[in-house]
């Protein structure tokens, strides 16, 4: 039986869908972590945790205090 994707991992997903197909374009901020755990059902951590991820890879850029964006191009461009 296979096991289920961890929770942040489908969190990842969702977001790289979204913006994929445009919802959260190049340059755009994306909700606050409080707003994503209400959207997902889940915990501030787990967002945090699929945020973190993205940003590593540098599909997501986090600015201090002032909230997270979508890379104007990614890694994954390249």
């Amino acid at each position: 039986m296979p096991y289920a994707q961890p929770l942040w991992r489908q969190i990842r997903d969702d977001l790289r869908a979204k913006i994929r197909v445009g919802i959260y374009p190049p340059g755009s901020k994306l909700p606050s972590t409080r707003l994503l755990a209400e959207e997902y059902d889940t915990s501030h951590m787990t967002v945090r945790r699929a945020l973190d991820s993205m940003i590593e890879l540098g599909e997501l850029v986090g600015r201090m205090g002032i909230g997270v964006f979508v890379a104007e191009t990614s890694e994954q461009d390249s």
